[in-house]
């Protein structure tokens, strides 16, 4: 009775092995209920609630973080929350819009407002974070620091040119044989042209704005206004009266002249007459 005991155990192991490599095989060939962001789909942040993981495949911490994240986003649909992440080394453009500074990082959006998560990383301090709102005690990011600001897309397009600068390196140093310095040469002598090219626009666009006075336009002068022949007339007669009254000024001034100029010559000065002493008479 012994034998047919454990023949069946020795059946049943077997079969316990394949299922679990079904299962497993079922497991992986399911889709991950993480959505995957990219640069291209940032503004999906700004409608509806997400909790978004920022991470990069060589980070450790974002390796243990991966299964409490997955087992998370199962809760999602019940949640009413999307559930997603972001490959820094991949997707340059978002780790700007947001200024991921540490991995890993996780972010929860609702309706236009970010703010950071600071919490405990599993599943149920997660699910807590959105079923109990506890997101509303925290502080949302500042709306010039938000991603659809202007300053966040300056950074954005930064971290996009520098990350277009490193493949470039690596492009020339790896498939084309050019050495390191060569490739900063190359880099180099590009700046100064884009930087001659901008200088040279600068200056067209402020010519064309503010003209220096050599090209400006001539400015017209008023024509003067044509006067009738009754204004003309008067002023005739006003040009006349004080052309009049000067020639008068002028006659009094020269008469005033001629006088001052007889009474100072000698000829002219009158001489009072001295009375004679009277004769001494003899005693």
């Amino acid at each position: 009775m012994a034998a047919p005991g454990r023949a069946g155990a020795a059946l049943r192991a077997p079969l316990c092995a394949l299922l679990c490599l079904a299962l497993a095989a079922a497991a992986r060939g399911r889709p991950s209920p993480v959505k995957v962001l990219s640069d291209g789909m940032w503004r999906e942040l700004l409608q509806d609630e997400w909790m978004v993981e920022f991470y990069a495949p060589w980070c450790p911490a974002c390796e243990s973080l991966q299964p409490e994240w997955e087992k998370f986003a199962e809760w999602g649909e019940d949640l009413g929350v999307n559930v997603a992440k972001v490959d820094v080394t991949e997707q340059p453009g978002l780790s700007g819009r947001f200024i991921i500074t540490a991995l890993p990082t996780i972010y929860h959006c609702k309706d236009g407002e970010f703010r950071r998560y600071q919490g405990a990383r599993n599943k149920a301090a997660f699910i807590n974070f959105i079923n109990d709102k506890e997101w509303k005690s925290i502080e949302p990011v500042s709306s010039w620091f938000g991603p659809s600001s202007f300053l966040m897309s300056s950074m954005s397009a930064l971290f996009k040119l520098s990350m277009w600068i490193r493949h470039g390196h690596g492009y020339l140093t790896e498939n084309l044989g050019i050495p390191v310095w060569g490739s900063y040469a190359v880099f180099g002598l590009a700046t100064l042209f884009l930087g001659m090219v901008l200088g040279l626009l600068m200056v067209f666009l402020a010519d064309c704005i503010c003209p220096s006075k050599k090209h400006r336009a001539p400015q017209l002068q008023p024509q003067p206004r044509k006067q009738g022949p009754e204004s003309a007339h008067l002023l005739k007669s006003r040009y006349e009266e004080q052309e009049g009254d000067e020639g008068d000024v002028s006659d009094e001034e020269t008469e005033g002249k001629e006088g001052s100029k007889k009474d100072s010559s000698p000829s002219g000065v009158r001489q009072r007459p001295v009375p004679r002493a009277a004769p001494l008479q003899k005693s």
